[in-house]
């Protein structure tokens, strides 16, 4: 009797293996893209280059802006790598158990290879999804400090640090030359 309400439910299961698939994709993709973000921040704040404090140039952008603003500005910053955070490794799941089904089928059919490449793209998802919630996992950790830190600098009225003298090249032996240092 419950045949066809379990036909329709595995049925249903499987429309969502390629969606899956694709999100799963692009979380991965995305976790590499503000990785990449992330050292460029990394970057300027090491330098004290002022694009590297997001807080601070909210409030050069707009001085009335309150703490509660900036509070709310600095979750706003983090809520994109939150929830990729959070879905990834759920969609990694999800990604896990729908290969399974038909995995479980072609066993009892006797057709290992369709086991096999069932298994193979479910762990395969799964293996992505973990990978890419790691990083922006991590991503998030370091610029929630960063935002709270600021935050607090800017509560108690510390100024912003001055950029570091960068040189105009990259050639260290250059300075040298230009002062008649042979």
């Amino acid at each position: 009797m419950s045949y066809p309400v379990e036909s329709a439910m595995y049925g249903l299961s499987q429309l969502f293996m390629l969606p899956v698939l694709v999100l799963v994709a692009a979380l991965f993709f995305y976790s590499f893209y503000a990785m990449g973000v992330f050292l460029i921040q990394a970057r300027q704040r090491a330098r004290n280059d002022p694009r590297g404090f997001e807080l601070r140039m909210a409030l050069r952008a707009d001085p009335a802006l309150g703490i509660t603003d900036l509070e709310a500005l600095a979750v706003r910053k983090l809520e994109l790598l939150r929830i990729v955070t959070r879905v990834a490794p759920m969609l990694g799941l999800v990604a896990t158990m729908i290969p399974m089904g038909p995995a479980l089928k072609a066993l009892a059919d006797g057709q290992l290879q369709e086991v096999s490449r069932n298994l193979m793209v479910a762990f395969s998802a799964v293996i992505l999804a973990l990978i890419g919630a790691a990083i922006t996992y991590w991503i998030v950790s370091v610029r929630r400090r960063w935002l709270a830190t600021e935050l607090a600098e800017i509560e108690k009225g510390v100024p912003l640090p001055q950029a570091s003298a960068r040189p105009a090249h990259d050639d260290p032996i250059a300075p040298l030359a230009a002062e008649g240092v042979q």
